[in-house]
């Protein structure tokens, strides 16, 4: 079952990193270790995503975690718009089966309207 979610993920054209709750980046799709490949790409898994962040960021991360852990039903929060690339972002919450808050990720989705045709078999 594990390679379904897996493909799910590595198939995802916006960056998806994952980290668990010391922090640490454990896993990056893709497309993530192409967007941060000037900040050292898949060498940032196993690093501290916090040493990536300003201390703002850093304080609304950590004010995050602690609303996850307040209610499992607390599970996604928007948390900025990122007008050059015109689409919004959340921070995720990732439970185990029981609902113990496990980790975190960043979830990006895109405004634009896509401008491929659809069903477009075309070979990479």
């Amino acid at each position: 079952m594990f390679d379904y979610f897996k493909s799910i993920i590595d198939n995802d054209t916006n960056a998806v990193v994952i980290c668990d709750m010391t922090h640490k980046i454990i896993y990056m799709n893709p497309a993530a270790v192409k967007r941060y490949e000037k900040r050292g790409g898949a060498k940032l898994i196993g690093t501290n995503l916090l040493s990536c962040h300003n201390a703002r960021s850093i304080n609304l991360i950590e004010k995050t975690i602690l609303w996850f852990r307040e209610n499992r039903e607390n599970n996604i929060i928007y948390t900025s718009y990122n007008e050059k690339e015109n689409k919004d972002v959340y921070m995720v919450a990732l439970r185990d089966e029981n609902g113990n808050l496990i980790g975190y990720y960043e979830k990006h989705e895109i405004r634009n309207r896509e401008t491929e045709s659809p069903y477009n078999f075309k070979v990479n």
